[in-house]
């Protein structure tokens, strides 16, 4: 009989754990009764009662499995330590707060069945904040123009992954692996499947500007030149500009010795325009060098406080 293991990373979610457990478990018994399961809980050092209602979880069933990280590392990190911890035939990952719909779970599995390796969940509309989805959908179109590969649209990494495609990702030995990158370059015989994303169902969210921000430079940086490249090319013509304008000052200049008096203002404008140009350049290669920076130190995706119902430690 073959396994899905269903991945479930949560952060103060002590109004989303039970229910999501309770939904995942009655999909998986109504529709799903012919396929062994179990749910991993990997809860990123949640401050709230999260952690204490997960145990209770798994004291009640021995199909619902626990890891607690021993401090918060990060909204990337941990959903894909968790999935490398999985030993089903396939894994899904989703989301605690019912915004990636449970009634999904079968769609995806009857697509694995049809022999796909990656089922990808796809937004076709959100009830999220109209300017954010505004952003978000801006941001998508100008990485995926950039990007040196092929860029899933609105794929936020919820789907359902054969074990082949899981022992890629532990085989990758990245430190700051982005899911949505790695499943658009290296996944294989892949299938995208189309949904509506709903609103939490309780609880707020722990996206904010710097969490979108991270994301979105995260993946700037290791599928684009696109920064690196703006840099090099602007900073050509600006170069040029420059040399054209201080060639015709000094034409003008020596023509004009007595008369032409440019004052300071022409020299203001062309310091804050060069300056302001070298600022974001050097903010931009800060990034990269950051992010090659992060991946060079070799840290452990986590570290785990403690891990519940597992049989055996999994390296």
């Amino acid at each position: 009989m073959s396994k899905i293991s269903i991945v479930i990373p949560c952060f103060n979610e002590e109004e989303n754990v039970c229910e999501i457990a309770r939904a995942i478990m009655n999909v998986m018994d109504e529709k799903l009764k012919h396929y062994q399961y179990d749910i991993i809980f990997i809860d990123n050092d949640s401050q709230d009662e999260t952690r204490k209602l997960i145990r209770k979880l798994c004291n009640e069933y021995t199909q619902i499995k626990a890891i607690f990280n021993a401090k918060n590392f990060g909204q990337f990190n941990s959903p894909y330590y968790g999935m490398c911890q999985s030993d089903g035939d396939c894994t899904v990952l989703i989301s605690c707060d019912f915004q990636d719909p449970v009634e999904m779970i079968p769609i995806f599995v009857d697509e694995w069945e049809k022999g796909y390796k990656i089922v990808s969940a796809i937004k076709t509309s959100s009830k999220e904040n109209g300017f954010i989805r505004f952003l978000r959908n801006s941001y998508y179109k100008i990485i995926k123009k950039f990007s040196d590969v092929e860029q899933i649209e609105n794929f936020t990494g919820f789907g359902l992954y054969d074990k082949s495609f899981i022992e890629v990702l532990r085989n990758l030995d990245d430190t700051t692996p982005f899911l949505r990158g790695i499943v658009a370059e290296l996944g294989y015989k892949r299938k995208n499947v189309e949904y509506q994303q709903e609103n939490r169902r309780a609880g707020k969210t722990h996206n904010n500007w710097y969490t979108l921000y991270d994301a979105a430079m995260l993946s700037v940086t290791a599928y684009t030149k696109v920064g690196l490249r703006m840099a090099t090319f602007i900073g050509f013509f600006a170069g040029i500009i420059s040399i054209v304008l201080a060639f015709v000052y000094l034409i003008l200049k020596l023509i004009y010795w007595e008369e032409f008096v440019a004052g300071t203002a022409p020299i203001l404008i062309a310091v804050l325009i060069l300056g302001s140009l070298l600022l974001f350049f050097m903010g931009m290669l800060g990034e990269y060098i950051l992010t090659i920076n992060k991946r060079m130190m070799k840290r452990p995706l986590v570290i785990e406080e403690e891990r519940i119902n597992f049989n055996q430690i999994k390296e």
